[in-house]
């Protein structure tokens, strides 16, 4: 079997890939798992350690072919708020949550949930369903956000 077990971050590859993988948010937090390529190449992602794969990254293929990920549409939720400083408040209640929160300069996306989006509503925030690829931001202390890794240094 065909194995991958580089990444090849969005941006930082040149050469044309042989082929797409299209995976949901939850299917793109990996370490190893058999998958199948949109066309077809079957493969076993073996990286050292999980991963988030985003939008525009290849998985390099032991043959040599790269692969682009692709972020398949799923049900979220857009929030928006009545300005800036609503729409930091509306984020900082759903971090305090601790629920995945996709971050953008007039919204924020995350995955339907009718409580969390009533909760949004009696806050005064604009709730709309929408399909769109759901590309979350990382956690501060073992998220992965673009590979790169932060340990935590707590004060015990």
């Amino acid at each position: 079997m065909i194995e991958a077990g580089t990444i090849i971050e969005r941006g930082a590859w040149e050469r044309p890939a042989a082929d797409t993988i299209t995976l949901d948010e939850a299917q793109r937090h990996r370490r190893r798992m058999a998958m199948v390529s949109d066309g077809g190449i079957a493969f076993l992602l073996d990286l050292p350690e999980a991963h988030r794969l985003r939008e525009g990254d290849a998985i390099l293929l032991s043959d040599g072919r790269l692969l682009e990920v692709r972020a398949k549409p799923e049900p979220l939720v857009a929030v928006s708020g009545q300005g800036a400083a609503h729409l930091l408040a509306l984020a900082w209640q759903i971090g305090n949550r601790h629920l995945p929160c996709q971050i953008e300069a007039d919204r924020l996306l995350l995955r339907r949930d009718h409580v969390v989006e009533a909760m949004l509503r009696e806050l005064g925030a604009q709730v709309e369903p929408v399909e769109a690829a759901f590309d979350p931001e990382g956690g501060a202390y073992g998220g992965t956000h673009g590979g790169h890794h932060h340990p935590h240094h707590g004060h015990d």
